[in-house]
């Protein structure tokens, strides 16, 4: 495969970059408000899972301790 030159690979880049469709404003906040809500509710699952696996481990050490 034949090397560019420096000036055909800024034009292709150029030419790429022209194509990408960016999101708007609405777009934006939307999908980053999701990921805070995602986050949370990723992290209460998490909390409510180990809250349980210890709570259950130290019941069960409780009896055998």
């Amino acid at each position: 495969m034949a090397k560019a030159n420096p000036l055909q690979f800024i034009q292709q880049v150029r030419s790429e970059v022209a194509k990408v469709v960016w999101p708007n404003r609405r777009e934006v906040t939307l999908t980053t408000v999701m990921v805070f809500i995602m986050a949370a509710l990723a992290a209460v699952f998490f909390f409510a899972v180990d809250f349980l696996i210890r709570t259950g481990l130290t019941t069960l050490l409780g009896f055998f301790g």
